[in-house]
């Protein structure tokens, strides 16, 4: 996948850009951006193999669309490219340290996508329920002010060059997931608070260690709680003994 800068108008055809991501409420491993720019007319060929929100999907089909949506893009001449941007958890917890918050850490990243993309319409999955305060915060990060930009709650489910950013990103992050779980020998499930698998894995990681690896987003309320737990034991353990 090239990252590259692209013309806005190919011959007389606009070119679109749809801009979504996977793992903002996650708990182990990255959150991934992406963002797909075509032609407006390629769109229909998004359509015809099926393309739709990730979530809706299972992982057997997104893989399938992934490598599909990846032929569509590529097929077509130079002007299209698929720009996923992967932010690591050390990384968010970095910038929520310096009181960068998450929406800012998105609005930033999908920003410098939409900058490299060089679409001029550009479907986006709001972050909020304020998809216009939204839209505002990400033009004020844009090189082109004058893009039109359509943000709106669920675009996933609605604009197909939106459900093709979801699925690329969507599996990317799937892919580093699975190679995290290779590297520590424990299947953790999804990575989200709601798996109980991912609560006990990070449960015995506070309790073996002082320090938690990198790949774990010590700055979530979930990580705190945990910890919060662990010393709320010890407490409670000294007291018994005394």
């Amino acid at each position: 996948m090239n990252l590259k800068k692209v013309s806005c108008i190919s011959g007389k055809n606009v070119l679109v850009t749809g801009v979504d991501e996977a793992g903002r409420g996650a708990l182990i491993g990255p959150m991934v951006i992406c963002g797909i720019t075509v032609e407006k007319t390629v769109i229909r060929k998004l359509k015809k193999i099926g393309v739709r929100d990730s979530k809706m999907l299972v992982p057997r089909r997104r893989e399938y669309l992934y490598n599909k949506i990846k032929e569509v893009v590529q097929n077509e001449s130079g002007v299209s490219s698929i720009i996923p941007i992967s932010i690591p958890p050390c990384k968010i917890d970095s910038y929520r340290s310096s009181n960068v918050n998450l929406n800012t850490i998105e609005v930033r990243a999908m920003a410098e996508i939409i900058n490299m993309c060089g679409g001029s319409e550009v479907y986006i999955d709001a972050l909020t329920s304020r998809p216009e305060r939204f839209k505002k915060s990400l033009v004020g990060y844009l090189d082109n002010k004058k893009i039109m930009i359509i943000a709106e709650n669920n675009a996933d489910k609605k604009y197909p060059i939106v459900s093709a950013a979801s699925i690329i990103a969507k599996v990317e992050r799937d892919r580093a997931i699975e190679e995290l779980k290779q590297k520590v020998g424990v299947d953790f499930g999804v990575g989200y608070p709601s798996d109980e698998r991912t609560i006990e894995f990070v449960e015995s990681l506070i309790k073996s260690s002082k320090k938690l690896p990198p790949y774990v987003r010590k700055s979530w309320v979930t990580t705190q709680v945990l910890q919060e737990k662990k010393w709320q034991r010890k407490i409670k353990d000294f007291i018994l003994r005394k």
